[in-house]
């Protein structure tokens, strides 16, 4: 066989297997599924379980540890313009968010809000453990402090008086005459001042707009302080022994 053919025989196998290589791109044509019940019928696979349950048990002894001792229901629905649920947390994210601000930033917290949603359950008469710290706030949300000037926090404080909903707030009392309207507002014992910037401590979810509810349309700054809402109360009830809350003069509107 001459070189000449020899060569375009190579060249035709060549041309062959580099078009028998092109392929188009595939297609979707069908996708098959089923429904799967879970009900009483699967049972465990044991190897699973056994390999799971020293993981399980030592998260349920932690969660299940008692911290803390509530002596009564604290609510969410016991009054008029604050609720004893709302005051703990409040009052907690305070308490423990203050040293921390401070030390992180050099600056003094003036006051805490947080949003009724944001508090998912009431804590019942008896022992309180850290479990109760993910039922009450079972979201990943950091507490951030933002700053406000005076002009922002009155549209806050409008905001407070205007809603539908209990919030909560820690470090700010506001007093409304008896027809509703703003009688006062105090901040830390001192009277509002509007010339001033204030420090508030929330919840991150607030700050990135939460569900559009309205708490921060205008801020000065924001600091986040990469501490859990739920680590804060956790780490509360690790240093009292008695859990207490009550409704109180915070938010009041005069008779």
């Amino acid at each position: 066989m001459s070189v000449l053919k020899i060569k375009q025989i190579v060249t035709l196998l060549t041309i062959c297997t580099l078009a028998s290589c092109k392929q188009g791109k595939p297609q979707l044509s069908k996708i098959d599924g089923k429904q799967v019940s879970i009900d009483s019928i699967l049972a465990p696979v044991d190897s699973i379980a056994s390999f799971v349950a020293p993981f399980r048990n030592r998260i349920n002894e932690v969660l299940d540890s008692t911290l803390a001792f509530a002596p009564e229901d604290i609510n969410l629905d016991d009054g008029p313009r604050n609720t004893s649920m709302g005051n703990f947390m409040a009052d907690v994210l305070l308490e423990e968010t203050a040293p921390l601000f401070l030390k992180q930033t050099g600056k003094e917290l003036d006051f805490v809000i947080m949003n009724r949603g944001g508090i998912r359950s009431i804590i019942s008469a008896g022992n309180v453990s850290a479990r109760h710290a993910f039922e009450v706030m079972p979201f990943e949300n950091y507490i951030s402090v933002v700053e406000l000037d005076g002009t922002a926090l009155r549209k806050l404080i409008g905001f407070l008086i205007n809603s539908s909903r209990i919030h909560a707030i820690a470090g700010m009392q506001i007093v409304l005459d008896n027809t509703g309207h703003l009688e006062s507002v105090n901040i830390n014992g001192s009277p509002f001042d509007e010339n001033k910037n204030y420090h508030v401590a929330t919840s991150d979810y607030l700050v990135q707009g939460g569900p559009s509810i309205g708490f921060f349309s205008d801020m000065v700054s924001v600091h986040d302080t990469g501490y859990l809402v739920r680590n804060a109360i956790i780490d509360h009830l690790k240093k009292i022994d008695t859990v207490t809350a009550q409704v109180d003069d915070r938010f009041i509107q005069l008779k």
